[in-house]
Parts: structure tokens; sequence; C-alpha cells
């Protein structure tokens, strides 16, 4: 959310530097997706305070002594749109503060004891507050400095400036500049997303992938990244382990990124005799940057030869290492293929794989 809040702001032209404001111990995460994501209007990024007023005024401190209006905006609301900011920062220029409203659509009611109504304000009259909140920057640090004098706090930015006595005029939101604070709300971020072609696509995705090779004398023998000592290995450019290039496909494809013959290619000598675990952990990172994480993956291994039942868990607990999930995640079946074909002839093995991922 934060990402997408600071990416429309980042590609505001009227916007020209922007101060992050979170948790104290959220500061090395937050620097890091900046960077990650070449935010490059983030000037800096400081930390927050006990409330959300508290962490304005750090944020407020923080900005450029040449900055004449101030926008803040909450990222709880990442379907802000580049239209709500610059017709807030207008309005702030006119008149001095402005903020993104929209027409309350539900009846509203008033109680005194929590049990009873007791007014029912007209809601013509009525709006319901969003951010961007946007003032001349004179101004709201004024509001500020008044609000800590007369021990005030207020539930927004703009009733600071009221008390000032001054008007805060009204810039139309919109009914999907919602604010998120609970489960389904992202589902309704979501659709919104959805609606304007916007979407990262399914919440969840599915890879297959399949490998197969046949065996070679003097090689060693890596089945899931478990070495089966003593016996006759397979052919291959690494180490030519089947059940982890199905994997690595397997994942390769739910991330929609090319297989592995095109990530590591055979005409690389960087990567012979490489075991196949340390591709897997470059895969691994690779989709994990793209914005996924790994739900599951489930290896079917097929072959005559060796029997591999005794050694299922740790093939399954070297590969769950290898994608920083739980051993319950990962899968792995062998079979025999009834003596059909070259794998039922015994010459060789394969292994078909799936993996399910879904989004951070």
């Amino acid at each position: 959310m934060v990402i997408r809040t600071l990416s429309v702001f980042e590609a505001c032209e009227a916007v020209d530097e922007i101060v992050l404001v979170v948790n104290q111990d959220e500061l090395d995460e937050a620097s890091q997706l900046v960077e990650e994501y070449a935010i490059s209007k983030v000037a800096c990024v400081t930390p927050g305070g006990e409330v959300r007023q508290d962490s304005v005024r750090n944020g407020l401190r923080e900005i450029s002594p040449s900055a004449e209006i101030v926008a803040i905006h909450d990222a709880a609301r990442p379907l802000i749109t580049q239209e709500i900011i610059l017709a807030s920062i207008e309005a702030a220029r006119e008149s001095g503060a402005a903020i993104a409203a929209v027409p309350v659509v539900d009846t509203i009611k008033s109680s005194l004891d929590s049990r009873f109504v007791s007014d029912t304000p007209d809601r013509s009259r009525l709006y319901t507050v969003q951010t961007p909140q946007t003032f001349e920057r004179r101004l709201i640090e004024s509001a500020y400095e008044r609000a800590y004098a007369d021990c005030f706090v207020g539930t927004d930015d703009a009733s600071l400036v009221e008390r000032l006595g001054e008007q805060v005029a009204i810039v139309n939101g919109s009914y999907e500049n919602i604010k998120i604070t609970t489960p389904p709300d992202v589902a309704t971020a979501e659709a919104v997303l959805a609606a304007r072609g916007e979407s990262r696509g399914p919440g969840m995705r599915v890879g297959h992938g399949y490998d197969v090779h046949r065996f070679a004398p003097n090689r060693r023998l890596f089945l899931g990244g478990v070495e089966f000592f003593g016996e006759e290995g397979l052919y291959g450019h690494s180490d030519a382990d089947v059940v982890i290039h199905a994997v690595m496909d397997a994942l390769l494809g739910a991330a929609g990124e090319p297989d592995i013959g095109q990530l590591f290619p055979d005409t690389d000598s960087a990567f012979r005799d490489i075991r196949s675990t340390e591709l897997l952990v470059r895969v691994a990172g690779r989709i994990a940057e793209l914005g996924w994480r790994v739900g599951n993956v489930d290896a079917s291994l097929i072959a005559e030869r060796p029997r591999v039942a005794k050694r299922v868990p740790e093939m399954r607990a070297v590969i769950a290492g290898s994608l920083g999930i739980p051993a319950s995640q990962v899968g792995v079946k062998a079979t025999t293929a009834e003596g059909l074909g070259f794998v039922g002839e015994g010459r060789g093995v394969e292994c078909h794989a799936v993996a399910l991922l879904y989004l951070i």
C-alpha cells in the first residue's frame, strides 16, 4: 500500500518532494522499499509518533525550507489519484487550506448515551473526509503550534486549522479513495484496481514444471537436493537434479518468468556442475522481487531406481530451506513407470512439479 501510494505522488508533476513517516521499527524496511522501487522524490524517511497528529508534526519538521504547499496523505489510501492531488493543491493555493471529501450517502444518527437516537443531522450538509488534506505551509505549521500549545488533539489536520478561524475548502474526493483498515477493504481495493485496469492480476497463480534426464556414468546422483551415494548419476550441464529443475520451472511458470533453460543456459560455464539448490535459491529471490510468495510446491518423481521413499523427508527439508518456507508446504512423491518407456527400462528419470504463488 505504501509503495502504491508513493508511486501516485511520485508521478504527480506538482509534487516536488515526499517525506515518508513510518513506525520507528519500520524505518529500515521502508527505506529499502523506497530504494527498491526507485521512489526518487522521497527526501527522507522519518519515524512517527504516538498518535497520527504526532506523526504529522514529525513530518512537518522534515520538509524543505522552500516548500510552500504541504499535502498530508495517509498511505492507507493507496487508491488516490493524481486528479484529486492536483485539485487539492490548487484549492490550497487559492484558499490556504483544502480537504478531499465526498458527500455522505447514509443517514447519520447521533446519540448521547450510545443507546438511543438523540438527533438526525441533515445529510445534505455532511461530508466524509478523506486525504490528502493540503495547506499553505505557514498555515498548517501555525495550526500545529497552537494545537500543541493548547494540548489539543484533533481528528484530522483540517480541524487544527479550523480552530484558527480559517476557512477550509472542499474538493471532490472519490468513493474509491477508501481507507484500508480491515481485510474486506483489501478485497474492495483489488476490485477497484481491476475495474481501472490496474490490477496486478489474480492474487494466486499456479505453474507446472517438467524435467527429464538420462543416467550417465561417473556422475553423482542428486534428487531433490539430496545426494544418493553409490548410485549412477544423471547427465546434464549442472548436477542434473530433475526434482529441483521441475520445481524451479513450476515456480517460474507461475510467476510468468523465463524457464531455467533461458535463465541458466547450458552454454554458460558458470553453471557447469553447479548444485541445483543454489539455482533454486536464486529463483526464490527472483519471484520474491516480483512480489510473489510461495504457497506450496509438489513434485512427482518417476523412476525405477533408486528407491527414494526413505529420503523424501530430507528432500522436502532441502527444498523448503532453499525456498524459505516450512517443509509442510513442500510435497515430494515417487513412483515407477511400471516398466514402460525409457524410464520404465531404467535408462533415466523424470519429474513433474506444480507450484502455487500468491501476492505478498
